[in-house]
């Protein structure tokens, strides 16, 4: 279900976020900090992935970048920015390791070709609908939650860190903006983001307050 180049976006992505996320701890933490992370991204991607094959469409998955700076067409940066490895760079050091941006990662859908012909006949409009691309993304996210609660249940180590990362990974990739997984959703369907999004606060709520 993934190519290579969406293996090593991942690899490098959840590399990424184990480096900042552990800096100047040890080699264990850094270890389960990226076994965590490449989890955590593996869960999000194959639930959007099995999503997607229920609605007859394939899931790309890429960096998340960042081509344009303004309202107009034609405002666009001479290469697309790498947000995805920037972003959690300049958080890390603007908050002074404190926080990280857990959102390095966004998706492409595309309609399979048989989808177009047996539903809509073979020459029609074919594009996926905001809909549907928002019930794609909120695939990740519930799945993230739901293996976040399932954790806990079982008590995974303590140095995993796997509930928090988990929970810190749904509230950024939930933020409406840009072509994150929030933004799919917020335009898919409203209510679907704002319970969605009411989860991801009390999950956030009970890492604060109880972890």
């Amino acid at each position: 279900m993934l190519n290579r180049k969406e293996i090593a976006i991942i690899i490098a992505a959840s590399l990424v976020l184990a480096l900042v996320i552990s800096l100047m701890a040890s080699w264990k933490v850094f270890f389960y900090t990226l076994l965590s992370i490449f989890l955590i991204s593996l869960i999000n991607i194959f639930a959007k992935k099995i999503a997607a094959f229920y609605f007859e469409s394939e899931v790309e998955v890429k960096l998340w970048e960042i081509e344009r700076y303004g309202y107009k067409a034609g405002w666009k940066f001479k290469k697309p920015i790498p947000a995805g490895i920037i972003f959690p760079l300049i958080v890390t050091a603007l908050s002074f390791g404190n926080f990280t941006w857990m959102a390095p990662l966004v998706f492409d859908v595309k309609a399979k070709i048989y989808r177009v012909v047996k539903k809509h006949g073979l020459y029609s409009f074919s594009e996926m609908s905001e809909f549907h691309i928002g019930l794609i993304a909120a695939a990740g996210i519930l799945a993230n939650l739901f293996f976040a609660v399932l954790a806990y249940l079982i008590g995974t180590p303590i140095e995993m860190n796997f509930i928090t990362l988990s929970i810190a990974f749904t509230f950024f990739n939930m933020l409406p903006i840009s072509d994150l997984d929030g933004n799919k959703i917020f335009f898919g369907n409203l209510t679907l983001w704002s319970f969605l999004a009411t989860l991801v606060l009390i999950g956030l709520s009970y890492v604060f307050l109880v972890i």
